[in-house]
């Protein structure tokens, strides 16, 4: 997982955890036997039993999805080859930078290391491990930083293009492909696994062929290639990530409801015209029990084929539970990822069937209703498109590092 995205995600999610109360998380008795034996060896460095469950345990406690132990036997063979790869470039972190990170970490969701440490004693987690957590992450980042920096340069050209592209000043569009893999919950941790493996596919070809083999999307036919897309039709979110891009790169994963996208940037190409900015998108969505079985995409070919217009659903839906049918106006930003990326493809009056609930029993029929032209906005200064932009690229270079880390290590688990 790369350093800049988990920050981003515990910020989130400590937030709600903590909000909700941490009784319900108390730490789960454990036999004193076989605590400290060692269940995973990573070159020289040993792995216990009683750090396994630890994380685990904060896995658990910021709600991370997956499987709790798996996720903290992968992160903890991540957490050793990155502290071993550091000490072998003569990075040691010192205490009172640890100290530092682990406030600033607190500080996020206002409060004070003690306050944070109480709440993590209350779901089991010790300091200490929560120390080491910290420690890997920072160390990690300073290694990358010191290592690939020097190779990382962010021209003029590069923010212009970038805030032309966020503010709608000048036309930018953008030709990308993308996968839809449905994840639901039995088939989670598989799906996160092949995720992870097509994103660090460099290949047009290769992650075209993912696309048709794994992809719900009706594009897996062309290989997941969409057509041009304005920037400013994409989720606000997606835009700065696809600009962090170069051609052939791929996305992190994107966990959206019910499913995991990937994007693979083929090109991007600035217009004269300037693209237009939206202040708010209205569409509507017609739940289908059934989820994607041949039955419930049956029941939305024959919707689709007698409607033209978000007015018509309404003649569609008569006599069914209203929660069968809802419209919405929202702003870009507030629109959830998966519906915001499938409204991207579409014209008023045009339907999507990928999505489906989280659980993967309830087909989403997309309409877009319209789009409300935004009249004017301001875009991130350049020192943030500046920052942006260099912390993509860094990623990739540490993402790129680990994995030959990975490669080169000598692995031992017990079951």
């Amino acid at each position: 997982m790369r350093i800049s995205t988990m920050r981003k995600y515990f910020t989130l999610i400590a937030q709600a955890v903590i909000l909700a109360g941490l009784g319900q998380f108390a730490a789960v008795p454990v036999q004193a036997q076989n605590l400290f034996e060692t269940l995973i060896t990573v070159n020289d460095s040993s792995i216990t039993r009683y750090e396994i469950e630890q994380r685990a345990k904060m896995m658990t406690m910021f709600r991370a999805p997956g499987d709790p132990t798996t996720l903290a036997r992968e992160q903890l063979i991540e957490d050793r080859l990155k502290l071993d790869a550091a000490k072998a470039n003569g990075l040691i972190l010192e205490e009172d930078a640890v100290t530092t990170a682990m406030e600033e970490f607190a500080g996020r969701v206002n409060l004070t290391t003690e306050e944070f440490l109480k709440s993590l004693a209350e779901a089991g987690v010790s300091e200490t491990s929560y120390r080491e957590f910290v420690r890997a992450g920072v160390t990690w980042r300073e290694l990358t930083r010191a290592r690939f920096a020097s190779r990382v340069s962010v021209s003029e050209g590069d923010i212009e293009r970038a805030q032309a592209a966020i503010s709608g000043s000048s036309g930018v569009r953008v030709l990308v492909s993308e996968i839809i893999m449905p994840a639901p919950p039995e088939e989670l941790l598989e799906v996160q696994a092949r995720a992870q493996r097509i994103s660090q596919i460099t290949s047009l070809s290769e992650f075209s062929a993912q696309a048709r083999k794994y992809s719900a999307s009706p594009s897996n036919v062309r290989g997941g290639q969409m057509p041009w897309t304005a920037l400013s039709d994409l989720p606000p979110g997606l835009g700065p990530i696809l600009i962090g891009l170069a051609p052939g790169e791929v996305s992190e994963p994107l966990p959206i409801e019910g499913a995991i996208a990937l994007f693979q940037l083929r090109d991007i190409q600035e217009l004269e015209a300037p693209a237009p900015e939206y202040s708010a998108i209205e569409y509507a969505t017609y739940y289908i029990a059934g989820g994607h079985s041949e039955q419930a995409l049956s029941r939305a070919r024959q919707v689709a084929a007698n409607v033209d217009t978000c007015d018509d659903l309404y003649g569609i839906a008569k006599g069914e539970p209203e929660q069968n049918l809802e419209r919405s106006s929202k702003a870009p930003e507030e629109i959830p990822p998966g519906i915001a990326i499938e409204l991207a493809k579409l014209d008023p009056g045009e339907i999507s069937t990928t999505l489906t609930t989280a659980d993967g029993q309830t087909l989403k029929l997309l309409m877009l209703c319209g789009r409300a032209p935004k009249l004017e906005g301001e875009g991130p200064s350049s020192d943030q498109l500046t920052g942006f932009i260099q912390n993509q690229r860094l990623d990739s270079f540490a993402k790129g590092y680990l994995e030959q880390l990975r490669s080169e290590a000598r692995i031992f688990e017990k079951q």
